[in-house]
């Protein structure tokens, strides 16, 4: 019961930062230098489309239909309805199509070895067990697919470190390759703290 409060109480809390999520410049990428950058860096990190996605924490939907518009097929998943409605009505103004649904990242209700590709951005550090949580979305990937977090370990004090998500992947037996995201292009403003892209293969 605990457990189902806290959960109602992080959905309430997505969904009141819906309508303003996407003024921060890397969350709505309406900015295009911004929008291109994060096109370059997704574009070297993952295989080459059509390749199946699954975008994990999706928000407002910037990625998945940034992703979509490369060709990717994609399928968004998020535990804020109304985060869900606003990436519905971004992927129909972009004219392309994906599968947005509502649920929990923690254990997504996807089928096993359905997709090529996961990702996901500043989801890992904020779930109750990213351990389990990694399990599950390692599930998700066929032979040969890869997993693409996008983390860091903000000024703030929140987040994960690069070293911290390793050690989560070495239990789990994966290695990983980490890249600094430390261009100011990719959110539109410098920083001063750790942000990273880690990268496993399947």
């Amino acid at each position: 019961m605990l457990c189902g409060r806290m959960e109602e109480a992080v959905e309430r809390y997505w969904d009141d930062q819906a309508t303003t999520f996407d003024e921060e410049p890397d969350h709505g990428l309406t900015d295009p230098s911004v929008r291109l950058s994060w096109t370059r860096l997704l574009r070297r990190l993952l295989p080459e489309p059509p390749a199946e996605v699954i975008d994990l924490g999706c928000g407002t939907g910037s990625v998945s239909v940034l992703l979509a518009e490369q060709g990717y097929r994609v399928r968004g998943l998020d535990l804020s309805a109304r985060m869900v409605a606003a990436a519905g009505d971004k992927a129909e103004a972009a004219g392309v199509n994906i599968e947005f649904r509502q649920g929990d990242a923690s254990a997504p209700s996807y089928a096993p070895a359905s997709a090529d590709v996961v990702i996901s951005r500043h989801v890992l550090w904020a779930l109750p067990d990213p351990l389990k949580g990694l399990a599950s979305w390692f599930r998700l990937l066929r032979p040969g697919g890869c997993l693409l977090l996008i983390e860091g370990r903000w000024a703030t004090g929140a987040g994960i470190s690069a070293e911290e998500c390793r050690a989560l992947l070495a239990e789990h037996g994966r290695d990983a390759v980490v890249e600094q995201l430390d261009d100011p292009a990719l959110w539109g403003r410098e920083t001063h703290d750790e942000r990273y892209a880690l990268l496993s293969h399947s």
